[in-house]
């Protein structure tokens, strides 16, 4: 499906106007016209996507769109994109959503780069490999926390026009681009046997409908057949109908708003329902984006993204998931689910380097506290078919469901087909910490009832919802009659039905279970007990407080019904097994090529599983040495992990199941506790400002004489020329300026005017002689500076009267702002929008950034965004192989020679020996106090991996990847190091294992480009 996205920011009225080929009928359609739910459209170019009132369809199948966002161009390394799909499908998301960034891809006016990490095909491929769809949102804006929201920086300067609208020159700025997606993407369309099923556009500042038409018009004309869809940020009712209006109308919404220093101050669950009814109803609810965790500002009272990830926690995923749910939404998109890292130039203003966002896999692709929850509600939700169609039926506060307690909110789903019904209750205050206990009336087949029947009540600990289901169908005819225990698997194991239920140990629940197959075990002890139910032939199973663990509540040669506590459900996986039909396109798609699966419960992460005649084969990874339980078809009668042979644990497995099941365990391998880092030692050292030395030459600078920009942020003062480093072709991290001018008796100052963007510096000498920092800042994004306006003074002697003077302005560019409320906010002014002597006039002013601009960059696999404009990033010495052998040795914590301001670069080299088959996170780490007055910029490899900005914070710790790292050879490590006062410095780094996790990812390649002269500046 390809989406085109459209968040306007302030509401406006559309008058309807269908595109050619649209589907006109279905504006007149309401949700009272029962009909209008099942009427399938279509985009018109594809039937192998469709829609109806209630969810999507893709060849025919209903589905519910269970998806996260990942952005490949945060994890550089395509290699480990298949161990994030693999993280996904685990906890059952049937789909990724995907920014692409134009930035990146269209570096430079009609150049197109999908090399090497930038390219989509190879996701495409993984995604295929790995059996899960794909939504591409390619913008060209796409907003994500990245500098100009992702536009490309050389438009930025180039188009006259408001960016995002339907003129002219912005309407060609944007063709290659566009082309280049459609041609990496169209054969890959779901139609095609591909994985890609969406497309998104995303917001605009001021919404230009017939520029969403072009839009449309091109993705029609190019051979892209699946829907367009929309995003709408705030509930605002854009695109859903008139002119741009799209095929699939979809909003975004974050509840929780981005407060991470105060986590746990929880806002209300929001009423979705009534507006899907009012504005779309014969279409599917879907959310383009659902708050996923939150992003994080630069100062020192920002809280961490530990904060976030409590703030949108694992009880939030709980009590806001479920409302969407319940507001029958089928369509759902979790934004982010991997954050990844904003390394370079990526960020926009208002973030700093990590992008972990609180995510459920944490930046250095850690699975959290989080994840547990998401997988429980993921495999629920994969079991669940009878969910995907669901008439929102009413709610507690309406008087359709009655409950015992007035502080339980319940909303009441039911399959109008099955029958089977989903009540979803959670506080009536949302945010209550209270215990709330109730009991609920329900309708089933054998009639109503009150639920529960044999166990108190129903319990609600603080902030948490459930589900009640009744008539619930699982494997091929089992039924549920009511349960307050959850579901977390359900399906059809070999030739039994298989159920796994489960609730908090300190709760009580009950189900009923219509038993069938002779059977072999029951549950019946002091913490479980089975009673008949009133009116039917149904079993019900009462779970007292205390249950620990898994235990089996009636095995039969027909069922298997399981009930574990929440923790232990949590460590339990449902990897599917793909069809071995090699031909068969979608053969590793749950529920288009296979309804296989079993149940592994213990490991930390199970990627996969494949069944061979009697041989499952498990691959996964482990952390700790564990007991491992499976279920499986019976006839399998050896389980391999990571292919090893595993030994049975034969009377735990009796206690299990009578058959397909196994207890063993599962061991760390000895080598784990071996695996170490080195201490970074060894540092050699250099200058990086030769731009202050009086035999600089800056002639082969570019000279910054322009008098007029496209840029609509004017000069405040000077004399007319533009000294703005995106008008030059320098849009990215530190440029620096010199401005000449010849000095009389009565020079004595100057004000400079510098734009940096949100938490900046730039620091300022005349001739070899230190001035003073100009900074910008953030505080957790209050009293935010993007740019200053200051005097200085020249200091007696720091003139050559009568003679040239030099101005040097190292200035960091912090990215190109988002788009805000009046247009063309992307347009930043970064660099100098003032300058002014107390007497006299300046001369020639020349800007440099990194070398070769936008248009000639050297290092074309690392990209664009990777350097800026210090010395030592133009000559390379960030890039392995440089040689530093005759730069002194200095080490990094003894900060820049004779405690000065100015810029140094710091090198050394280590080596890594992490045997194979194991995932290691290591991270980089910097003193974690606040308060000194340096930024430095880390490069790994190459790679620039993180700034550190030592008096804002609040980052200290930077993860990279493997692919990045060589684990088995030489790295090298190169701080440039900004001293930003003439005072000392002392910044100090190490590595740290951030885990150790056996069976690992896999072989990861490197590409890290070593230094060659070619293209760099090789003497100042």
């Amino acid at each position: 499906m390809l989406c085109v996205l459209a968040s306007p920011v302030r509401p406006f009225s559309w008058t309807f106007a269908p595109s050619e080929g649209a589907l006109t009928s279905s504006v007149d359609v309401r949700a009272e016209d029962a009909s209008s739910n099942t009427t399938l459209f279509d985009s018109g170019r594809t039937t192998d996507v469709q829609w109806d009132g209630y969810s999507l369809w893709l060849k025919g199948q209903r589905v519910f769109i269970n998806s996260g966002e990942f952005h490949t161009f945060r994890l550089p390394v395509p290699d480990l994109w298949r161990d994030i799909l693999h993280k996904f499908k685990a906890a059952g998301f049937n789909t990724i959503s995907v920014y692409t960034h134009m930035a990146l891809l269209n570096p430079a006016p009609g150049v197109l780069d999908f090399d090497d990490w930038r390219a989509i095909q190879p996701l495409y491929d993984i995604a295929k490999e790995v059996g899960i769809f794909v939504i591409l949102r390619p913008g060209p804006y796409i907003n994500a926390e990245t500098t100009a929201g992702g536009i490309a920086h050389w438009l930025t300067s180039t188009v006259n026009g408001t960016l995002r609208t339907n003129e002219t020159d912005w309407y060609d700025s944007w063709q290659d681009y566009m082309h280049g997606i459609v041609n990496n993407t169209v054969g890959y369309q779901i139609n095609e046997g591909g994985p890609v099923i969406d497309n998104e556009y995303s917001q605009s500042p001021d919404p230009r409908a017939e520029y969403f038409v072009q839009l449309e018009a091109f993705f029609n004309s190019t051979g892209i057949v699946v829907p367009l869809t929309g995003n709408d940020a705030g509930m605002g009712y854009n695109f859903a109908t008139g002119t741009g209006a799209v095929e699939i109308y979809g909003l975004d919404n974050y509840p929780q708003f981005f407060d991470c220093s105060n986590p746990e101050k929880w806002n209300p669950v929001i009423e979705y329902h009534t507006y899907h009814e009012d504005l779309n109803p014969w279409q599917p609810y879907y959310f383009p984006e659902f708050q996923g965790g939150a992003f994080d500002a630069w100062g020192p009272s920002s809280p961490g993204y530990d904060n976030c990830r409590v703030l949108t926690g694992a009880d939030f995923e709980n009590v806001f998931y479920l409302d969407v749910w319940a507001a029958n939404a089928k369509m759902i998109s979790y934004y982010m689910l991997y954050g990844g890292t904003s390394w370079g130039g990526l960020p926009f203003p208002g973030v700093y380097t990590s992008y972990d966002y609180g995510s459920a896999v944490a930046e250095n692709r850690v699975l959290s506290y989080k994840y547990p929850e998401l997988k429980r509600q993921g495999l629920f939700l994969r079991s669940s078919p009878d969910f995907y169609k669901t008439d929102w039926v009413g709610n507690s506060t309406a008087g359709a469901v009655t409950v015992s307690n007035p502080d339980a909110y319940v909303t009441y789903l039911r399959n109008p087909d099955s029958s089977a019904s989903f009540y979803i209750a959670r506080q009536n205050d949302s945010t209550s910490t209270d215990t709330t206990a109730f009991k609920l009336n329900v309708t089933t087949s054998t009639g109503a009832l009150e639920v529960p029947q044999v166990a108190s009540n129903i319990t609600l600990s603080g902030r948490q919802s459930k589900i009640i289901f009744t008539d619930y169908t699982f494997g091929t005819s089992s039924k549920i009659l009511w349960s307050t225990a959850q579901i977390m698997y359900a399906g059809r194991i070999g030739d039994r039905d298989v159920v796994l239920l489960y609730g908090d140990s300190d709760q009580e629940h009950e189900t009923a279970v219509f038993f069938t197959g002779t059977p072999y075990m029951q549950a019946n002890s002091s913490d479980v007990t089975t009673t008949s139910a009133s009116g039917s032939n149904a079993t019900v199973v009462n779970f007292l407080p205390g249950v620990q663990g898994l235990i089996t509540v009636y095995d039969s040669t027909e069922q298997l019904v399981l009930f574990a506590d929440t923790v232990t459900a949590g460590d339990f996986w449902s990897p599917d097994v793909p069809s071995s039909d090699s031909s068969d396109a979608f053969g590793a798609y749950w529920q288009f090529g296979t309804n296989t699966s079993v149940l592994v419960g213990g490991p930390y992460l199970v990627r996969n599983a494949t069944i061979d005649g009697s041989t499952l084969a498990l691959f996964g990874d482990l952390n700790d040495t564990v007991s491992l339980t499976v279920i499986t078809p019976p006839s399998v009668n050896t389980i391999t992990w990571n292919g090893a042979q595993l030994s049975v644990d034969s009377s735990a497995t009796s206690s299990l199941t009578h058959v397909g099941g196994f207890v063993g365990q599962l061991s760390l391998s000895s080598s784990a506790s071996g695996i170490s880092v080195p201490q970074l030692s060894g540092w050699k050292y250099a200058d990086s400002l030769p731009e202050i030395q009086s035999n600089f030459s800056d002639a082969s600078w570019t000279l910054a004489n322009h008098t007029t920009t496209v840029i609509p942020f004017p000069p405040y003062y000077g004399d007319g020329r533009i000294l703005y480093g995106c008008d030059y072709g320098y849009c990215e991290n530190i440029n620096l300026w010199r401005g000449h001018f010849n000095a009389s008796q009565d020079t004595q100052s100057m004000n400079l005017s510098i734009n940096g963007g949100e938490a900046f510096a730039a620091s300022v000498w005349i001739n070899d002689v230190f001035l003073s920092t100009s900074y910008g800042n953030s505080t957790n994004n209050q009293n935010s500076i993007v740019e200053t306006d200051q005097k200085f003074n020249f200091p007696e002697g720091s003139l050559n009267i009568g003679d040239d003077n030099v101005v040097t302005v190292v200035q960091d560019n912090m990215g190109l702002d988002e788009s805000g409320s009046t247009g063309n906010e992307e347009k930043s002014p970064r660099g100098i929008r003032g300058f002014v002597l107390n007497t006299g006039e300046f001369g020639d002013w020349y800007v440099q950034g990194k070398i070769g601009g936008y248009t000639n960059y050297p290092d074309k696999v690392r990209g664009l965004l990777n350097e800026g404009g210090l010395y030592g990033e133009r000559a390379g010495w960030h890039l392995p192989g440089f040689d530093t052998s005759s730069w002194e040795s200095r080490d990094l914590s003894q900060g820049l020679p004779n405690s000065t301001a100015g810029v140094g670069f710091f090198v050394m080299t280590f080596d890594l020996n992490i045997p194979a088959g194991y995932d290691v996170p290591i991270s980089f780490n910097f003193e974690n106090e606040l308060g000194q007055a340096y930024r430095a910029r880390l490069f790994v490899n190459g790679w620039m991996m993180g700034q550190r900005v030592a008096n804002l914070g609040p980052q200290y710790q930077f993860p990279v990847h493997q692919g990045i790292l060589n684990y088995s050879g030489t790295n090298t490590v190169a701080v440039a190091l900004w001293a930003m006062e003439s005072s000392a410095v002392t910044p100090t780094l190490n590595l740290t294992i951030q885990g150790v996790y056996e069976g690992g990812v896999g072989n990861i390649a490197l590409n890290n480009p070593a230094w060659s002269a070619t293209g760099r500046e090789t003497s100042a």
